[in-house]
């Protein structure tokens, strides 16, 4: 059977994302009741940092200076 809630939103993938400790958050809330919603998030949140660390370096080296 399965459960339909366990699914993160568009927004929650979206949000921990781009902004990881959210979706670390996420993680920690949801991991007991809703096992692949906290996965989503978790990964999420952790593919979101190189892209922030990738975006930072080009921002600083190429278009801000």
């Amino acid at each position: 059977m399965k459960n339909s809630n366990d699914d993160l939103s568009r927004f929650g993938l979206i949000l921990s994302n781009a902004v990881p400790p959210i979706g670390i958050f996420l993680y920690f809330r949801h991991k007991g009741q809703y096992p692949n919603k906290a996965k989503k998030a978790l990964i999420s949140a952790l593919t979101g940092i190189p892209i922030a660390i990738l975006t930072g370096y080009i921002m600083n080296t190429y278009i801000l200076s």
